[in-house]
This record gives structure tokens, sequence and C-alpha cells, in this order.
């Protein structure tokens, strides 16, 4: 298994609404993270409730239950916009296109720049093309939403004018970087006083922008454009597009994306666990050991999952990615495509995240566990029910959280003075 490159491509998971007419604007919400941390700590015996409370059957010889990324199934309720993908336009070259042309994963991407789901998604879906250059390109299509929107049409046209001078990726990206700037602009005309100042950081002939940005017959195409989408029933942006498949969710981008990321494995993991022990995983990190008590009887898929990653390598040399004060350390691989599988929550039980130290699995929804996973810094009850837990920290090894290097990867440019887990070793009992 071919370690994932050091890269963060999710730097949580993400809960994005989409920009639509009659909708409130799109916020994300973050969820997880996790630590570690040094000093010894005791190897004394923990008594551990060895009987299974799970449903889950361990057969020994035979794979966990799980679920292999081979394809996106389009949910019922997205079957209608399915529809609409078919009527659209195939890629051509009047389409904005970024990538190898011959590339086996094109991304179409429909926006608002001012949507502010759009920007969220972008900076993903722009990182995962940087990450595989010749295997994904992405097409972007302007899809304004002036309903919602009141600088839609207008920052649309200014990314066009870059684009009529070789910069419209340019623009695109200071566009979606800067939206909370210029989005609260008052009218169109404060918004162009923008745009020209950012033509000409960016080198832009100002002028002959100014001419492009305000061109009244290039206006009009986009307004009826815009009006022939909605008529075909395009409503919400960001309309995403995979190799002809509508994307219902950020999850199903990943996990279709994940088809192409050749690190992960293409069949479940077998069973590696027995009923009649116990296991403890000793990260070896920056700081110290943390000794973490696994709870098979409660979570026998996350357990085995994370024993067979860790028995893989599947953890060595990746460091704690988020971690957030009061909150939790999340760390377990980086790319954010995760191994290729996921398999289901294991929430019914009386387990909460309560205090420090509760171990947990990341999804990016519903029964989507994969490899990362999470250390709660403080009681987070909030994620109780929604996120497995299988594990906790020993108490000796609480003190050592606080000395996790905290980070958020939404302002961090890289990995200096992260904590890191140089490996996992899995005790046996």
């Amino acid at each position: 298994m071919t370690k994932k490159i050091l890269l963060v491509l999710l730097t949580g998971m993400l809960v994005l609404s989409a920009c639509s007419p009659g909708t409130t604007t799109s916020t994300s919400t973050e969820v997880i993270t996790e630590a570690a941390t040094e000093t010894a700590t005791t190897t004394e015996e923990t008594t551990v409730d060895t009987e299974i409370t799970s449903s889950v059957n361990i057969v020994p010889g035979e794979s966990m239950p799980c679920t292999t990324i081979e394809n996106v199934e389009v949910p019922a309720d997205y079957v209608q916009y399915q529809v609409v993908v078919e009527m659209l336009p195939e890629v051509s070259e009047d389409d904005w296109v970024k990538g190898n042309p011959d590339a086996p994963v094109t991304i179409v991407e429909y926006a608002d720049f001012q949507c502010p789901a759009c920007s969220a998604y972008s900076s993903y879906l722009i990182a995962y093309q940087a990450l595989y250059p010749d295997t994904f390109r992405i097409v972007f299509r302007h899809m304004p939403l002036p309903s919602i929107h009141n600088l839609a049409y207008i920052s649309s046209m200014a990314a066009e004018a870059a684009g009529a001078q070789g910069m419209f990726w340019e623009m695109y990206e200071t566009l979606y970087k800067q939206q909370s700037v210029w989005s609260s602009f008052g009218s169109e005309e404060e918004f162009v006083n923008w745009a020209l100042r950012q033509a000409e950081a960016l080198g832009l002939d100002p002028d002959q922008f100014e001419v492009d940005m305000l061109d009244a017959d290039a206006r009009a195409a986009l307004e009826t454009q815009t009006d022939e989408l909605l008529m075909m029933g395009v409503h919400y942006t960001p309309f995403i597009i995979i190799n002809g498949t509508i994307m219902s969710s950020f999850a199903a981008i990943t996990q279709f994306i994940s088809v192409y990321n050749y690190d992960g494995y293409d069949t479940c993991p077998p069973w590696v666990v027995s009923p009649a022990k116990t296991y403890t995983a000793k990260l070896d990190t920056t700081v110290g050991d943390i000794y973490i008590d696994l709870n098979l009887a409660a979570a026998p898929l996350a357990v085995n999952n994370f024993i067979f990653l860790a028995q893989e390598g599947w953890y060595d040399n990746v460091p704690f990615h988020r971690v957030l004060e009061g909150f939790v350390a999340q760390t377990g691989e980086l790319s954010g495509f995760g191994p290729d599988y996921s398999f289901v929550n294991e929430t019914d039980n009386d387990l909460s995240y309560d205090g420090p130290g509760i171990v947990g699995m990341a999804n990016a929804g519903t029964d989507t566990n994969g490899s990362q996973f999470f250390i709660t810094l403080a009681a987070v009850t909030s994620l109780d029910g929604s996120y497995t837990i299988f594990g906790r920290v020993q108490e000796d090894s609480l003190a050592l959280l606080n000395e996790i290097a905290l980070r958020d990867p939404d302002t961090a440019v890289d990995f200096e003075g992260a904590t890191y887990i140089y490996s996992v070793e899995i005790i046996e009992n």
C-alpha cells in the first residue's frame, strides 16, 4: 500500500449547503480533530468489557462489512438533476478548462462567484486538480443567481474580462479567496472599482479589462445563458458534475474522486481482531507515547479498521492536522480520500464524548467512516450519536493531550511545529 502524498486536501469534514434562490446563503460546519503527546505511561492492566455488545459478527478469515467506492449512485431526490445533466452541452474549446485535456476525470462546475458554498467547494476542487494534474480537469461554467446575489453578474463579467487577457483562473481564485471582502458591496460600481485594483495587481491592462467587464452585449449573453439554465432545471450552485454524473453532496464528490486514488484499497479489510482479546494502541508521537484502550465490544468495525490500518503502516508519519483548543485533535491521513472504502457508524450505545480523551471516527456524513479519527480535548457532547466512539485515552496519557501543537488548517500554511504520529503499535491482552 503506497503511502498517501503529504498534503491536506480536506482539513476537516464539511457539511455544505448549496446556494439557491429562496434560501439563505450557505455556511460550512467543521467537525472534529485530535491530539497526541508525550511522557511515559504505565502499561498496567485496565478492566475492559470484552463481551461484544454490537450486532456485528466477527468472522475470522472473512472481511469486515464495508462499502468499497466503485461508483456513485444518484439519490432519488437528485434524479431530476441527472436528467438536466444529460441536456447540458459537452465540454468544448469555448469552456474555461484547467488541467490535462485528456484527463480521465472531468469536473464540470456551474457556480456563482458570490455563493459561499461555491467558494468552499472550489478550494477543494482546485486542490484535487493540483495534486493529480494529469488525472483531473476542471471545467468552469457561469451560473449567476442575481435573485439572491446582487453582484453575481458583474463578478462573472470580471472573470470573463480577465480571461480575455489569458488570466481567467487567476481572477477565479482572486474572486473566491476575497469573496468576504467584495460580496458585501452595495453596488456594482463599488465592485468595479475593487475589481480594477485586482486586475492591476494581476498585471492586466486595466483599461481593456474595464471595457470587457462592462461590455453590454457580453452581459446580455450571460443573462440569456443564465435564464436558459434556470429553465433547464439548474436551480442551485455549485452544480457539480463529474464524468457525467450529478454530485449530490460533498461526500459524493470525494467518494467519486477516490476511485482514481490508487493509494487505497479495493476490498474491505479482513477481520484481524478476536472477541477473546482486548486491545490497546500505543501511539508513538512527537511528544511521547499515548496509550488508547480500544473498545472492541462497542465498536468492532471501527476497532478492526483501526488495527488493520495501523498494522499496514497507514498511520506512520502522519501529523495531527487539525487541533483546536477545547475541542478535538484530528489525524488519520492527509489527502481526504480515505482508504477507498467506508463503513457504518456504531453509535447504538450509551457512550458519550463527555470529557477529554474520547477517541472517535471522523466522517463526512452518516456511515462514511474511513481512516481519520480524533481525540477530544474536552467534553464535546454535541458529537454524541453522530460519530462512532471506539476508544479512550488511558488516564496516565491524558495530560499529554494538552501538549499537542494547536493547528488550524484554515490558517496554517505548512506543518512546521505540528505533532506527528510516527507509528502505532497494537498491544494484545
